[in-house]
């Protein structure tokens, strides 16, 4: 909790002057009935409520000042929005492992489907860009507002080549980070990486936890999706004597690199091992890619604490005065 004229907080101080307004008052009210009655009589001649009930409406009144007097210094709240402008860069492994059919159709389709998917959850002014990889990363589609382009984009086959995750991270963190601003003022709108893979990298480049530092340096999270099962295979067909063979080898998911980059980053790692779960984690990281906290002026609920605090005294104070009467 902030205030936007803290200053003015120095009013909370007519909270304890109130208080002891009111307790002198009533201990000169108490004076006054002891020199026309007889203390000990004074509870048979009026009915009283006890000492502790009767201080309930002044109790009311002394915090209803309080939320007053605060709602005078303008305080701020920080609270989770949606900005928009935010800048999502989709980076697709293409390599050869993502063939299996673990997941169905292949992994490489069902990433596409649910990209998809996210795509139509996603606030239609934020920008979207594409970058597939296997032993290099390709910016595509560069940052968009057209989901139609991202679409087409979508690589539909996988390629029999190996995976580098560093240079990935490294380029679209990159191209988030230029996209926005982050480095020109701190006013930027949100950025990050959503990052879909089935495996560790296995070519010689940039170290994946060097590029998420330098993504975290960036300030642009890296959220990291590991698709497949332990069990994936994939079929390939060579020609031995002028026959054709095929030849089952096995893919299974690594997701040591993935998981490094989401800490190191500051995104978030999940897995997906069938397409189903698959979609609901690109809907859930669609859910919460444009949101921010930011401060925000929360005078109105001060003051509205405040009168329900005050009307709460005035009806207490009101209905004990008609039974006196």
């Amino acid at each position: 909790m902030s205030f936007a004229a803290p200053i003015l907080l120095l009013s909370l101080i007519a909270v304890p002057l109130a208080a002891f307004g009111y307790v002198w008052i009533e201990r000169r009210r108490e004076q006054n009935a002891a020199r026309w009655a007889n203390p000990a009589l004074v509870p048979n001649l009026v009915h009283r409520p006890s000492p502790r009930i009767r201080h309930i409406p002044a109790i009311l009144f002394l915090i209803g000042l309080t939320f007053l007097l605060l709602g005078v210094a303008r305080p701020e709240a920080k609270l989770s929005t949606a900005r928009s402008g935010a800048t999502i860069i989709l980076a697709v492994d293409k390599s050869g492992s993502m063939a299996a059919n673990d997941v169905r159709p292949t992994r490489i389709l069902a990433a596409r489907n649910a990209i998809i998917g996210m795509l139509q959850k996603l606030p239609s002014n934020d920008r979207v860009a594409l970058e597939v990889f296997d032993v290099h990363p390709y910016i595509t589609v560069p940052p968009t507002f057209d989901r139609t382009k991202i679409e087409q984009a979508l690589p539909t086959q996988a390629q029999p080549n190996g995976t580098d995750i560093g240079d990935a991270v490294q380029e679209a963190a990159t191209v988030a980070a230029k996209t926005v601003g982050i480095g020109k003022g701190t006013n930027h709108p949100p950025a990050t990486v959503v990052l879909l893979s089935d495996g560790a990298q296995d070519v010689k480049a940039l170290d994946p936890s060097v590029a998420a530092k330098n993504a975290r340096k960036l300030g642009v999270p890296v959220n990291t999706v590991l698709v497949g099962t332990a069990g994936g295979q994939v079929t390939q067909v060579s020609n031995v004597g002028g026959y054709p063979e095929k030849k089952t080898i096995p893919v299974p998911t690594d997701p040591s690199d993935l998981s490094t980059v989401a800490k190191l980053s500051g995104g978030r790692f999940f897995q997906a091992g069938t397409a189903a779960s698959l979609l609901q984690v690109y809907a859930d990281l669609g859910s919460h890619a444009a949101h921010t906290r930011q401060n925000h002026e929360v005078t109105a609920a001060a003051i509205g604490i405040a009168l329900v605090f005050i009307l709460a005294g005035v009806l207490v104070s009101g209905l004990w005065y008609r039974r006196l009467a």
